[in-house]
């Protein structure tokens, strides 16, 4: 069973609760998370759990019928995100809305030929660098690996480019040796229920990905995991890479069925290894790809720069421009299934902490990202943020802002989020559910004066077609209805549409923009001020990434904090949650719903909440909220809690 403690409890009352456990011969684990601390208790139960709910400290206990306790969904509702640093101030996550890609030959065999396959690898999007220093083969007189030499090669090139590494450990006694070397602990069919191994390496407290058994059942294999969880470790990857059956086709048959039963089952993260599964280089992208699109949280994938002659499994190896092309596939279907993918920050990617934020923007090279080209509101809006201090840079679309964020190509990102005339700007209320690693650190109303541009000696009576974002199209419809024989044509951004009218450079053709984007692009200016309504308002905000060791969470005099949660299907359940922002003193100024994908009838809803003026700690007065939604939530977290402003 579950013990959920109180989050003011006493260190003598916690000390009572484990010591009435001990003497009902449970064993017990504590598990502190951010957001409650918890006492898995593992044992026959012959109590009643009523006897500790009456106990002081005690929030509630929840019974666990599974026979695995600490990896089931009663356990832990939420999924579990794991975390694993690199040497760049980044941390890695496997869960939640990411797909990651962990990449490497089988078997490290020189130095060389790790440092190219890390740099192909990292190149082509690899967040992890994999690859074998100790080799269980079947057969004996089979390359066994380099051992420590090899566990050398492949710490130094991960370390180059950025990369934790991931390598597979066979038997107890190599933990000593390896312990330095190593990120990720990488379990093997094999081992899966070398429990031995398992209680070891959970005692460790370091991320380990268990595959699962050649041919192991589901709860077999969270029963595995289940070791290395009630031995000390909540870092454990399970990873699905085929099991045996009839079929000789593929070197093993992938389940890929098995990720949706995990879901239901697990809150622990899942990956895929294709490579080991069919054993067929050419079969290895498509089974990727299906696994992305059944929901797994990352691959794990061998490449190797020459297969031909590798010492293991070269068969089954991707060579590097295989593996470019499985990522660049990766990357396109990631949005369809409402995910990200991961990337390993640059070496020259600025990464913006608290502890900095006096210097200089000039000092910093902060750069922000907008959508559009020069002259967008978008761009404005960074200027006026900014007070003039830091580089814009364009991008083509409103997911590529969030991905250079989270990439590190970029500090910021401002994010139009709602027009006060033409409303939401739903793809970037999506993108802010998608993105994970994103938190809303600002944000800035800005004024929208929309002109009629058009090329160098063009008149009104010349125009036939008009370009614009859909925003600035239904922002000026007063104006466009007087002239319903114009073609209204849509661009990325006002910039872009007035880019577009200049290089066409035809008197037909005319753009809705920012009078700004005229003299950039030498157009005239065929009308001012065209919008509807005067009072006509578009709100940004600036996103900053939290994959980061250090980052920018709270303003220093924050007002405003939003939040992203979704609800249970039954009545009473969206007014039990918004009866928690009236009960802990918030305004609330904003309350948006979303579809949540694949998920018919279930919504995402936004709010946003004005901060009591004479709140003295913000951090805890949020975690309050937070519990509390919690409690009534079916899903919720905290997009960010920053200052508002209005220029």
């Amino acid at each position: 069973m579950v013990i959920v403690l109180k989050n003011d409890i006493k260190a003598e009352q916690k000390a009572r609760i484990k010591q009435f456990l001990a003497d009902n011969n449970f064993k017990t684990n504590e598990v502190a998370g951010e957001e409650s601390t918890i006492i898995a208790a593992v044992g026959k139960l012959g109590i009643d759990p009523r006897r500790l709910e009456l106990m002081a400290g005690v929030s509630r206990v929840i019974p666990i019928s599974k026979p695995y306790k600490m990896a089931s969904r009663e356990f832990k509702s939420e999924d579990t995100i794991v975390e694993v640093p690199n040497n760049r101030g980044q941390i890695i996550r496997i869960g939640g809305n990411r797909v990651i890609a962990i990449a490497g030959p089988c078997a490290v065999e020189s130095r060389e030929q790790m440092m190219d396959a890390a740099a192909a690898v990292s190149a082509a999007g690899a967040v992890m660098l994999r690859g074998g220093a100790y080799k269980p083969r079947s057969s004996p007189y089979s390359f066994q690996g380099l051992g420590e030499e090899g566990l050398q090669y492949l710490k130094e090139a991960g370390e180059k480019y950025g990369l934790p590494v991931v390598t597979e450990i066979v038997a107890t006694e190599f933990i000593p040796v390896m312990r330095d070397y190593v990120d990720v602990y990488q379990v093997g069919a094999r081992n899966m229920q070398n429990f031995e191994l398992l209680k070891k390496l959970g005692a460790l407290g370091k991320p380990v990905i268990l595959k699962r058994g050649l041919s192991s059942t589901i709860e077999e294999w969270l029963m595995a995991a289940e070791y290395l969880l009630s031995s000390g470790t909540d870092k454990v990857i399970l990873c699905e890479r085929g099991i045996r059956t009839y079929e000789r086709a593929t070197r093993n048959t992938l389940d890929l069925s098995a990720i949706p039963i995990l879901r239901g089952l697990t809150h622990l993260p899942v990956i895929v290894d294709p490579s080991h599964a069919v054993g067929i280089r050419d079969k290895v992208a498509p089974m990727a790809l299906a696994a992305v699109a059944g929901g797994a949280d990352g691959i794990i994938v061998e490449v190797h720069c020459n297969p031909d002659k590798a010492l293991s499994d070269g068969a089954q190896s991707l060579y590097p421009a295989q593996f470019d092309k499985l990522m660049q596939d990766i990357q396109a279907l990631a949005p369809v299934v409402g995910k990200q993918v991961a990337h390993i920050r640059s070496a020259q990617a600025a990464v913006y902490s608290s502890s900095d934020a006096t210097e200089s923007a000039s000092e910093k090279s902060v750069r922000c990202a907008f959508c559009g080209k020069r002259g967008a509101y978008a761009e404005q809006a960074i200027a006026q943020y900014f007070d003039g201090e830091c580089e814009a840079v364009a991008v083509d679309s409103f997911r590529e802002i969030f991905q250079s964020v989270v990439d590190g190509k970029a500090d910021f990102g401002m994010v139009p989020i709602e027009n006060c005339l033409a409303g939401s700007v739903y793809e970037n209320y999506d993108n802010l559910v998608q993105f994970g690693d994103i938190g809303i650190v600002g944000a800035l109303t800005l004024r929208i004066q929309h002109a009629l541009l058009g090329v160098k000696g063009a008149a009104l009576s010349d125009v036939k077609q008009v370009y614009s974002h859909p925003q600035g199209l239904a922002q000026s419809h007063k104006f466009l209805s007087e002239h319903r024989d114009w073609k209204h044509i849509e661009a990325i951004s006002t910039a872009t549409a007035a880019k577009m009218v200049g290089e066409m450079g035809k008197k037909e053709n005319a753009a809705i923009a920012s009078v700004v984007t005229a003299g950039l692009y030498n157009l005239d200016i065929l009308k001012e001020d065209i919008e509807d309504n005067a009072a006509n308002y578009t709100r940004f905000v600036i996103i900053a990434s939290n994959n980061v060791a250090k980052k920018p969470l709270i303003a220093e005099k924050p007002n405003t904090a939003s939040f992203v949660f979704s609800v249970n299907n039954e009545p009473g359940a969206l007014y039990n949650c918004l009866g928690i922002f009236q009960s802990k003193g918030l305004n609330l100024t904003r309350l948006e719903s979303r579809p949540i994908a694949g998920k018919p009838w279930k919504y995402w809803f936004y709010a946003d909440a004005e901060l009591k003026a004479d709140c003295a700690d913000v951090s805890a007065y949020i975690k309050e909220i937070m519990d509390a939604l919690r409690e009534k939530a079916e899903d919720v977290r905290l997009l960010g809690i920053y200052s508002e402003g209005r220029r």
